[in-house]
């Protein structure tokens, strides 16, 4: 009779177990079944020092915009033909030159965009640095940053600041260089690149760890929806979409190299007391250990690419000139802008 009643409610230990399984696991129960939920569904910490490296960023745009703006200072450059006329030195070009309410092309050109008569005859090749910092117009600002924002955040609280900060830099240097090798004779910004990149990581640090991640289909689509709505962005004109590829090709290889298991992250983190040197030590030489095959090979992938698109900007090499079609690839002709390579004039600054 004992031993019935005992495996009685052994049965019954195993089927109230099968039905937890069942639902949906905490963040703290998956954790311990070593998978986690995929970063855009998962609680945000409070603590505001995991996130001052994405923070920091945010800030550089929105002083570069403002930068920006007061060089453009419409109402007086463009003698009061401005949209939003209220806000004086702040307000835009008319739509039909800059559709995305922003500067105008010759402001773009005087605070450090991309254009291919300035690289290649005048050879300014510092505007490989500026021009990441850049936007179009405030549509771009606000699009570009609220994606920056969403998925910077995550990322940075997931794999900490110094490894997301490193891969947005190395994304946007390298979208820029991609970009000079498309430029054409009008000005052009790279500020996407950089977050096309974070997008680039978190697909490989998804495929990476697909195994360690629930919610991944969900996560998936909505990485693609964002990269789809910045690809679709930049076939206006003053949004250089070569700078996307560049910086999704870039933060792609590098999420492999730079990324390790979520998870263990957060278990060394959970640990402490007596325990906290050895389990942080064990954590670090596994994540150093891990998958080296792979990472070599990426790390040498992104290393070749990324010599050889500056040997070949360094050479001043147009691939427009070998590919007819790569234009509309950047920009999309449309009664509403033009998609001419032509040299822009401008009054005040005397760019041609």
């Amino acid at each position: 009779m004992g031993d019935n009643s005992k495996l009685q409610t052994q049965i019954e230990i195993k089927q109230a177990t099968a039905a937890r399984f069942s639902t949906e696991l905490t963040a703290d129960e998956l954790i311990k079944e070593d998978r986690v939920p995929f970063p855009f569904f998962r609680r945000l910490s409070q603590k505001r020092a995991n996130t001052w490296i994405i923070s920091l960023f945010v800030i550089l745009h929105l002083g570069a915009f403002i930068a920006t703006m007061i060089v453009n200072d419409c109402q007086e450059n463009s003698h009061g033909d401005c949209a939003l006329k209220p806000l004086r030195r702040f307000s835009f070009q008319p739509l039909s030159e800059n559709p995305l309410l922003g500067p105008s092309a010759s402001a773009l050109d005087e605070i450090g965009a991309l254009r291919k008569t300035l690289l290649t005859n005048n050879y300014q090749l510092w505007r490989i640095f500026t021009s990441p910092w850049l936007h179009g117009g405030l549509f771009h600002l606000i699009i570009n940053l609220s994606s920056v924002i969403f998925v910077g955040i995550h990322l940075e609280q997931e794999f900490g600041p110094l490894r997301i900060g490193l891969i947005y830099i190395l994304s946007s240097i390298t979208s820029s260089l991609v970009a000079s090798l498309f430029v054409q004779d009008r000005p052009s910004v790279c500020s996407s690149g950089a977050l096309v990149g974070l997008l680039g990581t978190l697909l490989s640090g998804l495929i990476r760890n697909w195994k360690s991640y629930t919610n991944k289909f969900a996560g998936l689509v909505a990485t693609m929806a964002i990269l789809m709505t910045n690809l679709v962005l930049g076939l206006i004109p003053y949004i250089n979409n070569f700078a996307n590829l560049g910086g999704f090709m870039s933060g792609f290889l590098l999420g492999f190299v730079l990324l390790f298991k979520p998870q263990q992250e957060k278990l060394a983190r959970n640990k402490g007391g007596l325990f906290d040197f050895d389990a942080k030590h064990f954590v670090k030489r596994r994540n150093t250990l891990d998958k080296p095959v792979q990472r070599g090979a990426a790390l040498v992938i992104f290393a070749f690419l990324l010599t050889g698109i500056i040997i070949a900007v360094l050479h001043s090499i147009n691939i427009n000139e070998y590919c007819s079609w790569c234009h509309y690839f950047d920009c999309i002709p449309s009664k509403w802008w033009s998609c001419t390579d032509k040299a822009f004039h401008c009054e005040v600054f005397g760019y041609t």
